[in-house]
């Protein structure tokens, strides 16, 4: 992350402290989460570590305290001073910025009709710091495309190991050409804006010439009318897990089109044994499965099964 990213997010007040992390640690950076009262914690490399106002610390009792002033302040920088503006975000529970970073909100909220209104006080805010990194699906393009085949993928990974940076890559590089060989039109239904990390409907991330994004849409009303309306080769979603999403993607593929989607899980066998994604393993359908881990980074342990669940590589990165 850059200095002119943090300028973007946070006030003067706090900005100025994270001038004392080294290149790598701003680059690293995935979390900073401020909270009324509490003390002020930054998550660098699946990491969490206090920042006081020169350095990062590892005791809360040295942490900076978050004052409710540095909330307010924080809250109308972000929004540019007319929160009112993201009155359909707020619903959702988080706004997305300038450089496609989603700031997470908490606080009292407000239920009209049974349904959430909007929040107000908000007292926490999680800033999630968007990575765009071009190339770290170097190593599994091979496994996925091969001979003009495109393979229907599920990646499998824990939170924070990196399965929406991967899929974005995979979703570029698929849109605008892999090797010599020409890019095709891909369909995104980014439902919570982290793909494409929208702002005013334009994707901050690159995610390729031929694709099309359906940002904040719900993923089963989206994947239907991507179909409907965009015609694309390939739909990529992020996070899987309903009975309606696996509807959603049956339908897909029966309209010719191939999947690439992700979800929650550590390994293979446990995905297998949710009973919603049961349904749509048993059938087959998926070609391939990548299984991200950790060892000294991010996902950098890749596991690629076939679809009888026979490990084909395992890719890592250095």
């Amino acid at each position: 992350m850059k200095k002119e990213t943090v300028e973007k997010i946070l006030t003067t007040n706090l900005r100025g402290w994270f001038g004392s992390l080294k290149k790598e640690q701003l680059d690293l950076l995935q979390e900073i989460r401020l909270r009324v009262n509490k003390p002020l914690i930054i998550r660098i490399d699946n990491k969490e570590y206090f920042l006081n106002q020169d350095k990062l610390v590892t005791s809360s009792k040295r942490a900076y305290i978050i004052t409710e002033k540095d909330l307010k302040d924080t809250m109308e920088f972000i929004s540019n001073y007319s929160l009112y503006a993201f009155e359909d975000e707020l619903r959702n529970g988080y706004i997305t910025v300038d450089g496609g970073h989603r700031v997470g909100l908490a606080g009292k909220v407000v239920v009209e009709n049974n349904r959430v209104k909007t929040i107000k006080n908000i007292t926490c805010i999680n800033i999630r710091i968007s990575h765009e990194i071009k190339g770290c699906a170097n190593k599994v393009m091979p496994y996925i495309f091969q001979e003009n085949r495109i393979y229907h993928t599920l990646i499998i990974s824990p939170p924070r190991c990196g399965k929406t940076t991967l899929l974005r890559d995979i979703v570029r590089q698929l849109s605008d050409g892999v090797s010599d060989k020409t890019g095709i039109t891909i369909g995104v239904v980014d439902e919570r804006s982290e793909i494409g990390g929208c702002y005013r409907g334009i994707p901050q991330n690159d995610v390729g010439i031929r694709t099309d994004i359906l940002d904040g849409c719900p993923k089963t009303e989206g994947m239907l009318m991507l179909i409907r309306s965009m015609s694309p080769e390939v739909i990529a979603v992020d996070e899987i897990g309903s009975s309606e999403d696996i509807e959603a993607i049956d339908f897909v593929i029966n309209a010719g089109c191939k999947m690439i989607c992700t979800v929650h899980g550590s390994s293979l066998v446990e995905v297998k044994n949710k009973p919603i994604l049961e349904k749509l393993i048993d059938k087959n359908i998926i070609e391939r499965f990548i299984v991200l881990e950790s060892k000294n980074g991010v996902g950098d342990v890749k596991k690629i099964y076939d679809k009888q669940g026979k490990m084909i590589s395992i890719v890592v990165d250095n």
